[in-house]
């Protein structure tokens, strides 16, 4: 007898730079994949060096594909949250643009509520210091981003933006949910 494949969902989000975002959540337990792209924006199949100039409306996004019996898309938003600052409108630290929004593509009316709800009860409850800036819109065209963006912090560990930039992302969220983690990151 075959053993049943997992019901698999997808989360599209951007937080600043894709690549901290993916190698954040790919050591979570339930996250199945993880593609860094594009979404939002006009042009059909932009390049990243067309995103980065900030005129193209994309941001940079991670869609991740997810287990929802071993993780749920509340869980995913409540991690998404944490690596980044969703106080802060078109910025992630030294990236700027609108290309480094903070946003959550909702695929249908279900993630539309959960995020919306996520983001009442951080507020509620004062999780920041100043007021969520985070924005839901419906998706669009998912744009993948070109292979060499995929797995760039694993694929690339010893660059200099890696160890500065990603690698604390990483260890935050290690830290703060090593719970969730995959077995193979724990220890």
């Amino acid at each position: 007898m075959k053993a049943e494949k997992p019901k698999v969902e997808t989360a599209v989000l951007g937080g600043g730079c894709f690549w901290c975002m993916e190698a954040s959540f790919l050591q979570i337990e339930g996250i199945l994949k993880v593609e860094s792209g594009h979404m939002g924006g006009q042009e059909a199949n932009p390049t990243y060096e067309a995103v980065c100039m900030g005129e193209t409306g994309h941001a940079e996004v991670v869609r991740i594909e997810f287990d929802p019996s071993l993780i749920s898309y509340t869980e995913v938003l409540e991690i998404f949250f944490s690596m980044h600052d969703p106080t802060s409108l078109n910025r992630q630290g030294d990236d700027i643009g609108p290309q480094f929004r903070s946003v959550i593509f909702q695929l249908n009316e279900d993630q539309r509520r959960q995020a919306r709800q996520v983001i009442n009860d951080m507020t509620e409850q004062e999780v920041f210091d100043k007021p969520i800036v985070t924005v839901i819109e419906p998706a669009g065209t998912f744009w993948k981003a070109e292979d060499y963006h995929q797995n760039y912090y694993q694929l690339h560990p010893e660059e200099a933006y890696c160890q500065t930039d990603i690698a604390p992302k990483v260890a935050k969220v290690r830290a703060k949910f090593a719970a969730r983690l995959k077995a193979a990151m724990r220890g």
